[in-house]
């Protein structure tokens, strides 16, 4: 029978959160305009914010210095990322867990949560319904349980990239699941997966032993803390972080999501991939704490000011966020954002219109399918992308920053993003998405410059539509 991994620090684990130093940042007083200037300055130049000067963007609440960080955000995201937006789909795999956090609908003392795992026939199936609506990219979930050790993990990314459906085929799995230790990490990574996240949930000593009981595998702080230090010993060089919004002051929840970034990149030699910020969302047998609730006004700014702490990170937005506010905040710096989600186990071929709370982790604010969500983007001008060509390519790592230029844009992110998006198109799109993307396609194409590069995107984009060649990447 499997077995949970041994609780395993990595080789000088270190508790790096100073609750101290960074509440004594969110109490500090409001930064004159050439303080928040100076930290801007420095971000729109690409570099990454130190955790004090992420704390003077924190402080300044005078609404033109807000406005100027919102408009230095959407800048930064148009210099670093275009206007493209990564998609990808959650696939829960088993909510079976031992821990009892209190927000979460998993938590093993909640009698309402219907347990399930999918056998592998299900999860070919929920494999191919996502294929059959165009996903590229998935990322896969599982509580924390014994049945769910690295080798079931490994199995079930081998499960997901066997699948074929028409012209559909999973090109990145990433993973959200429990740390592991050296041994599961590299189990994992041999099995082709791209990012593997852990959120730390909140970084504040005090709120995180509030909500993760004592003698619960969770209830290790700096176990959880130090479990992605763990996968990069181990190889894995794509890791996400991420905090829940609303456990405790979201000011706080920013300096710590730095905090950790920095020190990835100071021990590492790279910093996350991804963050991720969902906030506290309703979710079965759960009795939400209110008092750190984060405003509309107040996710916003976090945003913006992750945006310019972490220049070459990935920010992610996920379908907690209801639609309407999605969409205000892609220009924000968001990078990433799922789409067509379902998180009822089982709820891509089970799942009505309606959502199951009894199924689910937390309710989903945005649950409009994946054709409509790509419609919306391409009317707002963005490019929607499922390409995975960098990760393939070993454009990852430390190794994306030498990249992620505005002429690598130029030469491989939007070349990439239009032959995906072709794909989307061709293969799975309504009527109505297809005229607004091949629009969008048209626009793109006359912007380019002649030449060798725009010659040989227009042939791919012409092989994609006229025959069965799929996956061509630059």
């Amino acid at each position: 029978m499997a077995t949970l991994a041994p609780m395993t620090l990595s080789e000088k684990a270190v508790d790096f959160i100073d609750d101290a130093s960074l509440t004594s940042l969110v109490e500090a007083t409001e930064p004159d305009a050439r303080q928040v200037q100076d930290c801007i300055a420095k971000s729109l130049a690409k570099q990454a914010l130190s955790v004090e000067e992420t704390a003077v963007l924190l402080n300044a609440t005078a609404p033109e210095s807000v406005e100027r960080i919102f408009e230095a955000a959407r800048q930064l995201k148009r210099d670093v990322y275009g206007n493209r937006l990564v998609l990808f789909a959650p696939l829960y795999i088993g909510n079976a867990c031992v821990n009892d956090c209190a927000y979460c609908a998993f938590k093993r003392s909640n009698p309402d949560a219907i347990r399930r795992t999918l056998r592998p026939d299900e999860l070919r199936q929920q494999v191919t319904a996502l294929e059959n609506h165009g996903h590229k990219r998935l990322i896969l979930v599982f509580g924390e349980h014994p049945r769910y050790d690295a080798e079931f993990i490994a199995e079930s990314v081998r499960t997901v990239y066997s699948v074929r459906e028409g012209h559909g085929s999973i090109r990145r799995v990433n993973i959200n699941a429990a740390p592991l230790d050296h041994d599961g990490y590299r189990t994992v990574k041999a099995a082709g997966i791209g990012t593997y996240q852990v959120f730390q949930e909140t970084y504040h000593h005090e709120t995180y032993a509030r909500v993760h009981p004592e003698g619960t595998r969770k209830g290790d702080y700096l176990h959880r803390l130090d479990a992605l230090s763990r996968a990069m010993e181990a190889g894995i060089d794509d890791v996400g972080i991420g905090a829940l919004f609303g456990l405790h002051d979201w000011r706080f929840e920013v300096l710590g999501l730095v905090t950790h970034a920095l020190y990835l990149q100071a021990r590492y030699g790279v910093g996350p991939h991804t963050i991720s910020f969902p906030r506290l969302r309703p979710a079965a047998g759960v009795t939400l704490d209110e008092r750190y609730r984060v405003s509309d006004d107040a996710f916003k700014r976090l945003i913006a000011i992750l945006r310019l702490a972490v220049p070459y990170t990935g920010l992610i937005l996920t379908a907690r966020e209801d639609a309407a506010l999605r969409r205000e905040v892609m220009a924000f710096g968001v990078s990433q954002i799922d789409a067509g989600s379902r998180i009822e186990i089982g709820g891509y071929t089970e799942a009505g219109d309606a959502q199951c709370m009894e199924r689910e982790q937390f309710q989903l604010g945005d649950i409009r399918s994946l054709d409509e969500v790509m419609r919306e983007l391409l009317q707002d001008g963005y490019i929607p992308s499922f390409c995975t060509a960098c990760y393939r390519l070993g454009r990852t790592g430390e190794h994306f920053m030498e990249f992620a230029i505005p002429g690598f844009i130029r030469r491989y992110c939007t070349p990439n993003a239009l032959s995906t998006l072709t794909e989307f198109l061709t293969d799975y799109a309504s009527a109505e998405t297809r005229a607004v993307g091949e629009q969008l396609i048209e626009t793109e194409l006359a912007a380019m410059p002649d030449g060798t590069g725009k010659r040989r995107l227009q042939d791919v984009l012409a092989r994609i539509r006229k025959t069965d060649e799929r996956d061509l990447f630059f």
